[in-house]
């Protein structure tokens, strides 16, 4: 498909980051998984009593730190796709509507019951298949985050008590390559990762730590992190 004739190009010096937007609001469900991981691996059992079910189970590595430490679960790495999931619902109904303009793009906008991830006939298969992108991807983003983590122990930036170390890179670029990479593996045909927003995906890849540290600092004043990093 021409991915000129989308009402997400448009002609001028402001094209690119008209186009960035785009993509970062395509993407943004799946980058906020992180936010998902923080409800459901801290906030929600803080409130409920729920268990939290570490993913390395208290051992350690050969380093001796810890694999991944305490504040990875699978409750957080669960509840991240389900968020994102959920997200991705909301921006495909917000936004799935005839001669929408920039910058709200329907990340479903070429998918259709001939996809993979399209198991449902009717508004239930758009729906499901919204979610199954959204999830997939917010998984993806949580996989990136423990690779980060596996990596920044190694280094000895382990966690002190409920707080976690500053790295920004580490803390960002990880989930942010998973992210994208997970897109073009298994949505390679859809409006995500059109070969005309590479530039803009790679832009965003970026400028991931100055976003990923905004959302930090909103979690913090919100009181769901510790630290605003």
């Amino acid at each position: 498909m021409d991915i000129s004739s989308e009402p997400f190009i448009t002609d001028g010096p402001v094209s690119f980051f008209v186009n960035v937007l785009c993509v970062l609001l395509m993407y943004g469900s799946a980058y906020l998984a992180n936010t998902g991981a923080m409800l459901f691996g801290k906030w929600i059992p803080n409130k409920t009593g729920m268990p939290v079910i570490i993913i390395d189970g208290g051992r350690n590595y050969s380093d001796g730190y810890r694999i991944l430490g305490d504040g990875k679960s699978w409750n957080g790495l669960i509840g991240g796709g389900i968020v994102s999931g959920i997200l991705f619902i909301m921006a495909h109904k917000l936004w799935n509507k005839d001669n929408v303009e920039a910058p709200f793009v329907d990340p479903l906008t070429y998918a259709d019951s001939s996809d993979w991830f399209w198991l449902f006939e009717g508004d239930i298969g758009s729906i499901s298949a919204a979610f199954i992108m959204g999830f997939i991807l917010g998984v993806a983003c949580m996989v990136g985050d423990l690779c980060g983590s596996f990596i920044k122990r190694r280094r000895g930036l382990k966690r002190e008590g409920d707080e976690s170390s500053e790295a920004p890179l580490l803390d960002t670029i990880p989930f942010a390559i998973a992210i994208f990479i997970t897109s073009f593996l298994l949505f390679g045909d859809q409006i995500i990762t059109h070969q005309n927003l590479v530039e803009e995906i790679l832009f965003l890849l970026i400028v991931t730590p100055l976003i990923h540290r905004s959302f930090n600092i909103l979690g913090y004043k919100f009181g769901l992190k510790e630290v605003p990093y």
